[in-house]
C-alpha cells in the first residue's frame, strides 16, 4: 500500500512538472529582450536587458548604467529566472529574489519591494510609446456634449500630485455638473484618461475612433473630451 501511495506522489510530481515546463519555456523565450523597470508613475526608470544564456543561477541580464541611481535596489540583481507558472524573478548571486514580478496585462509585470512599493516591468518599445501618449496629453482640452456644445476648459499639466497622478486646472467657469465634480488630479491608466476630483470621485474617458476621449459609461448625452 505504501509502495503504492508513493508511485502516485511520484507520478502527480512528474504530471506537474510536465505542465509547468513548457508555461515556463514560452515565458523566458517572451521575456529576452529590452524591458523598462519603472516606478509606477515612471518618474524614475531603468532599462533592463534580459538574455537567454545561462548564468549562475538564472539566465543574463544587463542594466544601463543608470539603473543604480534611479532605483538603488538595483544593484543587488546579477540574473534572472522564471519560477513556477508566470512569476518573473530579477535575483540577486545566491539566486534570491530581489523583487519577483507577475504579468497583470499583456507586456506588463508588477512586483512589489516591502516597505517601497510597486514596480513595474514593461516591454521598452511599449514603455516609451506610454511616455510620448503621456507628452501629447498635456495641455489645453474642452470638455463638450454629444452635440458640440463646449460646457469646460481644463489644462492637464505634468506636473506631480501624489503617486501616478499629475494636477489638472479647470479655466474659466464650467457647466455646472463639471464644477460640482472639480477635478484636480489626472493619469492614464490602462489606456483610460482617468479624471479625479479632490474628494475621491472618478470619471473615466475612453479613445474612440474619431480621436476623441468619451466618458465611460456611455449615455445618450455624453461627455467628451478634445484637445485644443
Amino acid at each position: 500500500m505504501m509502495l503504492r501511495v508513493a508511485a502516485l506522489l511520484v507520478a502527480a510530481m512528474l504530471v506537474a512538472t510536465t505542465d509547468v515546463a513548457p508555461a515556463q519555456d514560452a515565458l523566458k523565450k517572451d521575456m529576452v529582450g529590452q524591458w523598462e523597470l519603472s516606478t509606477t508613475e515612471r518618474s524614475k526608470t531603468c532599462v533592463v536587458t534580459l538574455k537567454p544564456d545561462a548564468a549562475g543561477q538564472g539566465s543574463k541580464l544587463e542594466l544601463e548604467p543608470a539603473c543604480k541611481a534611479a532605483l538603488p535596489f538595483t544593484k543587488d540583481i546579477t540574473a534572472w529566472s522564471v519560477k513556477g507558472l508566470d512569476i518573473v524573478r530579477l535575483q540577486d548571486a545566491t539566486g534570491e529574489a530581489v523583487i519577483d514580478f507577475t504579468e497583470v496585462e499583456a507586456g506588463i509585470f508588477e512586483g512589489l519591494r516591502q516597505g517601497e512599493g510597486v514596480y513595474i516591468l514593461q516591454n521598452l518599445a511599449a514603455a516609451r510609446s506610454m511616455a510620448k501618449s503621456m507628452d501629447q496629453m498635456i495641455g489645453d482640452w474642452a470638455m463638450v456634449r454629444g452635440n458640440g456644445q463646449p460646457i469646460c476648459s481644463l489644462v492637464l499639466t505634468n506636473t506631480e500630485s501624489g503617486p501616478d497622478n499629475f494636477q489638472v486646472f479647470i479655466k474659466g467657469k464650467c457647466d455646472p455638473a463639471i464644477a460640482q465634480f472639480a477635478p484636480t488630479q489626472w493619469r492614464l491608466e490602462r489606456g483610460q484618461m482617468i479624471l479625479m476630483s479632490k474628494t475621491g470621485d472618478i470619471w473615466q474617458f475612453e479613445a474612440d475612433d474619431n480621436a476623441q476621449w468619451r466618458r465611460v459609461p456611455d449615455t445618450a448625452d455624453p461627455l467628451i473630451m478634445l484637445r485644443q
